[in-house]
């Protein structure tokens, strides 16, 4: 099958199919005559393979272990519980980061006036070139008193 028939069996779009290929997830293609890539069943089934490894957000390398201890029949299926513990992990921190994230941000939504002048906790947190901290506690009686000085009436 070409290129375009796997990409859409292994719902991996064609020119990912390709970048897989040059940092050597999956093999080069065989070549038809013409010198259009022509892919099997098993290219296939090893993309659909690195696509749900994707979904469940491995890293390239990874899905570059999965793919190594997939290919061993010999392998240890505690090699492969310990590599997903270990992204349960790393997805466990990210989460974290990300609730994170979401506190700060609708706490500075929730500082800003979301009026038409121009002054805004969001803007003034961004700038300040540090992290914005959900501690940090926006008074917004001197917010006005900037935005009056700032803003011509």
């Amino acid at each position: 099958m070409n290129i375009g028939q796997a990409s859409k069996a292994s719902g991996i779009s064609a020119k990912m199919i390709r970048y897989y290929e040059s940092i050597g997830l999956v093999p080069k293609a065989g070549r038809t005559v013409g010198g259009y890539r022509d892919y099997g069943d098993a290219d296939v089934h090893r993309l659909l393979f690195i696509r749900r490894a994707r979904d469940l957000g491995f890293s390239f390398e990874r899905v570059r272990e999965l793919l190594k201890l997939w290919s061993d029949q010999k392998r240890s299926s505690a090699n492969v519980k310990a590599l997903a513990l270990a992204h349960i992990d790393e997805l466990e921190e990210r989460a974290t980061d990300l609730r994170k994230m979401i506190k700060t941000l609708r706490h500075l939504a929730e500082a800003c006036e979301g009026d038409n002048r121009p002054h805004c906790p969001i803007i003034d947190e961004l700038e300040s070139g540090k992290s914005p901290s959900p501690a940090t506690k926006f008074d917004k009686t001197a917010a006005r008193s900037r935005r009056t000085t700032a803003s011509p009436s």
